[in-house]
């Protein structure tokens, strides 16, 4: 029993954790940094996935243009100023 005790007083407690000193604490701050971070990614990835989609389905900047003014976006004076640019910028070169 008594050698048991000596045993336990000689035993270096401090030492746990391979003398790392600061070390492992900065290792465990990292690490809670990383897994907050893919907690965060992940519930960010998953309300995008579940919630309503905001994307445009393609097409060309005329329909684009085409759906806002359908939509009420911009006006009709906007609409012909508009289009006028980009029919401008998608004839081919030296025709203009």
């Amino acid at each position: 029993m008594i050698g048991a005790a000596t045993l336990l007083a000689d035993t270096d407690w401090n030492s746990h954790m391979g003398n790392w000193g600061a070390g492992w604490w900065i290792l465990m701050a990292a690490m809670m940094v990383v897994f907050w971070g893919l907690v965060i990614l992940a519930v960010v990835w998953i309300a995008r996935s579940i919630g309503p989609a905001h994307h445009h389905h393609g097409g060309s900047a005329l329909e684009l243009l085409d759906r806002r003014l359908a939509s009420g976006e911009i006006s009709p004076d906007e609409y012909r100023e508009r289009r006028s640019v980009l029919e401008r910028d998608q004839s081919p070169p030296g025709s203009g």
